[in-house]
């Protein structure tokens, strides 16, 4: 029987929803249903030509990458002796095509119920009788949009599937899925709206195949599984999905991935990521360097970082100082762009947060400063990153390495109620600053963690990264502040102040 080894686990592949009788059709005719789509780029080279990136799908990737293997042989699939590192494609629209089945779209609990059949014939299927396989058998399930909702009802709706098989779940990764539903002009689709199946997006209709209340359809609710191993990938492109002539993208409205709006599409307290692509289509999400990047290191990685900013001082430009001195009252709000990438990437981010793309971190003046105008010293400290990093792919030196850059900038000024725009510059920072952080387990198992400013220090330079985080003279530039858990001292001279909070956690 195939030995079962951690993290290499079985991966079981959920599709999303196909619309129409001819979606659905061309979803069938397909054997990985989408998922073996890649994708063609260009970009511009060094040395100013224009070359082509070639993106060969999640699915290819993972048999080049990690000796996956899918289960089609002889024009069919297989359901005996199947190796550990097998790829399966959870087929439940093959019964609404009536070449395969009755022609009857199966609803949202019973592809669950489905789903949780095919992990059973899949334990089945690797480990045979070997009791110790089968106690040691897990698998991923990787899902699209609706494929995500598929998966949330496996776990929590305790009608659909045993304990056992919900436990046979380790992780699940979730691509542009409309966790708290589809919006189409600031409205959540109806339940009413049956017609092809579309009040799946629908909260009242969630929350019941979900068993949750209608206001925490984005949560797992109690089902029991782990929040962290549960990651969701946020697509922020709205400009280049396709579907319906643009239609789709036009209803839904900016801040999406033209079908399912960023604060739509991750479920709350889970680890999450931002990136610049669309729903579907030549620029989708899942057929991406940057999907796939961000999937191998959640199923596979060793390493799981966060990153919070704490405000200590947000300073006013002059003239808007001097009119809050003399009482006069003050509105705005603030942008935080992030942008997380390892040592080594070129052509892909882990995540991405900016006010251009409109994913950046939002906070009003309100959540920040009390009545007299003073910071509030307990605000609401943005959550900037989850990351999950690998250190097999380290390409120099013992320690992985990750660029977090990071700008903290204005949305502009009111002053008693009017714009403030004689003075206003357009693009000017608080805060703006590229940190490359180092972090390996010392020989105690705690962690240690050097770090560089790069706008002022080469990163590869370890001598002045050893001096500026504290390894040398300057004990101070770093602060630990628990056995995982790192301060960094953020300013400029315009008088911004803040601590970058980084996490850091071993990650099975």
């Amino acid at each position: 029987m195939a030995k079962i080894e951690r993290p290499f686990f079985p991966i079981i592949y959920v599709r999303g929803y196909a619309m129409t009788r001819d979606e659905i059709v061309q979803t069938t005719s397909t054997p990985y249903m989408g998922f073996e789509a890649g994708s063609t780029k260009v970009r511009q080279a060094q040395d100013g030509s224009i070359v082509k990136f070639v993106f060969e799908s999640p699915l290819v990737r993972l048999m080049k990458d990690y000796n996956y293997r899918d289960v089609y042989a002889a024009g069919s699939e297989q359901s005996d002796k199947l190796p550990a590192r097998s790829l399966v494609i959870h087929r439940y629209y093959d019964e609404a095509d009536p070449a395969f089945g009755s022609g009857k779209t199966p609803s949202i609990t019973e592809a669950a119920t489905a789903l949780g059949q095919r992990i059973t014939r899949l334990r089945d299927s690797v480990c045979g009788e070997d009791v110790a396989a089968r106690k040691a058998f897990r698998v991923y399930l990787v899902a699209h949009s609706m494929g995500g909702l598929i998966c949330r009802c496996l776990l929590q709706n305790p009608d659909v599937a045993t304990a056992e098989i919900r436990a046979m779940v380790d992780k699940v990764f979730t691509y542009a899925t409309p966790h708290n539903g589809i919006e189409l002009g600031g409205i959540n689709v109806p339940s009413f709206l049956s017609m092809n199946d579309m009040n799946n997006f629908s909260r009242p209709r969630m929350a019941d195949y979900l068993n949750t209340p209608i206001d925490q359809v984005n949560t797992l609710g109690n089902c029991g599984f782990p929040a962290a191993r549960f990651f969701c990938l946020v697509g922020t492109n709205s400009r280049d999905y396709a579907v319906a002539h643009g239609l789709s993208s036009m209803a839904v409205g900016q801040m999406s991935d033209g079908l399912v709006r960023i604060e739509n599409a991750y479920v709350a307290g889970c680890p999450r990521a931002f990136v610049n692509r669309s729903h579907s289509g030549y620029f989708g999400i899942v057929n991406s360097e940057d999907g796939y990047q961000n999937l191998v290191r959640f199923l596979f990685g060793d390493m799981a970082a966060t990153g919070r900013l704490e405000f200590k001082a947000l300073p006013f430009p002059p003239e808007v100082e001097r009119a809050r001195k003399q009482g006069k009252k003050v509105e705005t709000a603030y942008y935080i762009e992030t942008t997380l990438a390892p040592r080594g990437a070129y052509t892909y981010t882990l995540t991405e947060r900016s006010k251009a793309q409109e994913s950046a971190v939002r906070r009003q003046y309100s959540e920040l400063f009390d009545a007299g105008g003073n910071l509030i010293k307990d605000a609401r400290s943005p959550t900037l990153f989850s990351a999950f990093l690998d250190s097999s792919k380290i390409l120099a030196g013992s320690e992985v390495a990750f660029s977090i850059d990071l700008a903290v900038l204005n949305a502009g000024y009111e002053i008693d109620g009017a714009l403030f725009l004689k003075q206003h510059i357009p693009g000017e920072y608080l805060f703006r600053d590229t940190v490359v952080l180092f972090a390996k387990r010392g020989e105690d198992g705690q962690w240690i963690l050097r770090y560089v400013m790069s706008d002022d220090h080469w990163a590869t330079d370890k001598k002045s990264a050893a001096a500026l985080a504290g390894l040398s003279n300057s004990a101070s530039r770093v602060t630990m502040t628990s056995a995982t858990t790192f301060s960094l001292p953020l300013s400029s001279n315009k008088g911004f102040q803040a601590e970058l909070i980084i996490t850091l956690a071993a990650w099975e």
